[in-house]
């Protein structure tokens, strides 16, 4: 019997996927649990194994499509049956890279799925978003189909911009906004869509990227790199950024390090200077627990579970996977959690649990020689915190100068919940934790 290979579902508010490589080629023998394709979400990049074993018959989503969960992808079929053709015009979305697609021009009877856009609503705020009689009490609007649809994420920015979704066109399966809708909504809309805003000083115009007769070439962003992207501007837009820099000694940590070092490579685990610094990052997210904290409309969450993200550069992108109850693991237990964590995020294996639920983040650019970054705020947290390059410098103790291996830890903070003296407050716990580090831990 064929086997039908579906989208996956990598996350609760995940609804799409978008293939990035096939794997294996129509025709190709796959054994079960072997990595068949690759997909791009809003949360992790993964490799999908084969749901049985067989003979890949047929491939209905292209490299490069966007298509829903559950959607059939690919057929599985018995060793010595039949291939298919080439794969016939598979019901998926466009690119998540392409433009909207336009209404065709002259279609005698147009199909619900490719109804053309509404049109623009009057200018006037009090123009209700949704039509005035609806035609049964018991059945959804098509502005409440496109609310139920949206991601929280979604929501949660429509919120915070007193936005009714249902005026807003959407992009994506059935009509769901997207994420890229809001915010180009938040931007003016496309082709003025968007009531008109107050008169404003007139922006200049956007530099063009290259000029003609320019030597360059022009790659199209990949899906990882164009969700960070969206990440950055949406976190921009969302918290009001503050960073507090402090310069830390870690001649203690690098004492314990070099003792525990062997020990730990005996038991599985590289000890690296990262563990030392989440273990001092979650005492003092514990002193200081709106550090942890989220904003949600007008009330503050405070989070009970200390999820620590570690930020891990890859070839093609960053990723954030998540060290779960760090406060729960002793420093072999961090060491053993985010090498696995960063060995399986470069081997494109992480689950999609493993890079959501993080509630305070770590990013370390020093391990490229930087002194010290700015870092975004990973949303919808209020802080991440920067870890420059720890290296041999000068210092004054007791009126003498000595050589101590230092770095500059940075926390960016949200000053919509976090102030300067709790931020600080913050960092002087963890400047204290490590530079007293406690060796029985």
């Amino acid at each position: 019997m064929p086997t039908n290979v579906v989208m996956p579902q990598m996350g609760e508010s995940i609804a799409e996927g978008t293939i990035v490589r096939w794997i294996k080629r129509v025709g190709d023998k796959v054994d079960r649990d072997e990595p068949l394709f690759e997909i791009s979400t809003d949360k992790v990049d993964a490799e999908i194994p084969a749901p049985a074993a067989g003979i890949l018959a047929e491939i209905r989503a292209k490299e490069g499509e966007t298509v829903p969960v559950d959607s059939v992808v690919a057929v599985i079929g018995e060793a010595g049956g039949a291939v298919a053709a080439p794969p016939p015009p598979a019901q998926v979305v466009a690119p998540a890279s392409a433009p909207p697609v336009a209404p065709a021009p002259a279609p005698a009877a147009p199909q619900p799925s490719a109804a053309p856009r509404p049109e623009p609503l009057p200018p006037a705020a009090t123009t209700p978003a949704r039509a005035p009689a609806p035609a049964a009490a018991t059945a959804p609007s098509r502005d409440e189909l496109r609310r139920q649809k949206s991601s929280p994420l979604v929501r949660k920015i429509a919120r915070e911009h007193n936005i009714d979704i249902g005026q807003i066109p959407g992009t994506g399966i059935a009509g769901r906004v997207t994420k890229h809708d809001i915010l180009e909504y938040l931007e003016g809309g496309p082709e003025g869509e968007r009531a008109p805003a107050p008169p404003a000083a007139a922006a200049p115009p956007a530099a063009p990227a290259f000029r003609p007769g320019e030597r360059v070439e022009v790659v199209p962003m990949s899906v990882m790199r164009k969700r960070i992207a969206e990440h950055m501007v949406l976190s921009r837009r969302t918290s009001a950024h503050v960073h507090s820099v402090f310069e830390v000694s870690f001649s203690r940590v690098a004492k314990i390090r070099e003792a525990k070092k062997a020990e730990f490579e005996r038991l599985g685990a590289k000890l690296t200077y990262l563990p030392f610094i989440i273990k001092a990052a979650v005492d003092a997210l514990r002193e200081v627990p709106i550090v942890n904290a989220s904003i949600d409309g007008d009330n503050i969450v405070y989070k009970k579970d200390i999820n620590v993200g570690v930020a891990v550069a890859l070839d093609w992108g960053l990723i954030v996977p998540v060290v779960r109850n760090a406060d729960e693991k002793n420093l072999f237990g961090l060491a053993r959690a985010t090498n696995d964590l960063a060995s399986r995020a470069r081997a494109k294996q992480l689950k999609p649990e493993e890079v959501q639920g993080g509630t305070f983040t770590i990013t370390n650019p020093g391990v490229f020689g930087a002194q010290f970054g700015m870092p975004i705020i990973n949303q919808p947290q209020v802080a991440i915190l920067g870890v420059g390059a720890i290296e041999k410098r000068p210092v004054v103790i007791d009126d003498a100068i000595a050589i101590r291996p230092m770095a500059y830890l940075t926390l960016g903070y949200d000053h919509r919940l976090v102030d300067g003296a709790v931020a600080d407050q913050f960092m002087s716990v963890v400047k204290k934790q490590i530079e007293n580090f406690d060796e029985s831990v």
